[in-house]
């Protein structure tokens, strides 16, 4: 069980503080059933409310300072998400976003920035799905390691890049050299 004032994953809604854990009076809800009250951390207005003993979305503690440094360390190591069927492709993508799993979070990031890359080298626009996952997956991502470093969330993706960028160029070159279409 989570505790008041805890950083928690709450399936794609990203980083939550669980701001309460008591019964509540909303219709709908059994009035015997403990539920947390969580506030995303992008969205200061929101609140979550979700059954302690639920299992319908996935939930997770969010990485400690040194399990967030050692994901960031295994970057270059963790693969691509590649399908090439894109209905398939999308389907993939969905069940990454919702895993609450950084590592599939990162495949996508980086499947799709590679992907992004060749397409622009070929003068071809980023398609709306590629868009929406990409960020989908980098929203959650920085979120977390965010509040797990301490670092503001619009200088991850700088972090990240003078952490492990000379290698995701080298993995670039050498995905540049296979079509993907």
């Amino acid at each position: 069980m989570f505790q008041k004032g805890e950083f928690i994953i709450y399936g794609n809604k990203g980083v939550c503080e669980v701001t309460d854990i008591s019964k509540i009076a909303i219709s709908g809800a059994s009035r015997d059933r403990l539920y947390y009250v969580l506030q995303p951390a992008q969205d200061k207005e929101g609140r979550i409310f979700t059954p302690v003993d639920g299992q319908k979305t996935e939930m997770r503690r969010i990485l400690n300072r040194k399990e967030a440094a050692e994901l960031i360390d295994s970057i270059p190591s963790i693969g691509n998400l590649w399908v090439a069927d894109e209905r398939q492709r999308e389907l993939n993508y969905k069940q990454a976003v919702n895993s609450c799993d950084c590592r599939e979070w990162i495949k996508i990031i980086k499947t799709l920035w590679l992907r992004n890359q060749q397409r622009l080298s070929q003068g071809k626009k980023i398609t709306a799905m590629d868009r929406k996952y990409f960020k989908m997956a980098e929203d959650n991502l920085y979120g977390e390691l965010s509040v797990s470093l301490e670092i503001p969330k619009e200088k991850m993706e700088e972090y990240i890049t003078e952490k492990v960028g000379m290698q995701m160029q080298e993995d670039a070159e050498s995905f540049m050299e296979y079509s993907i279409e």
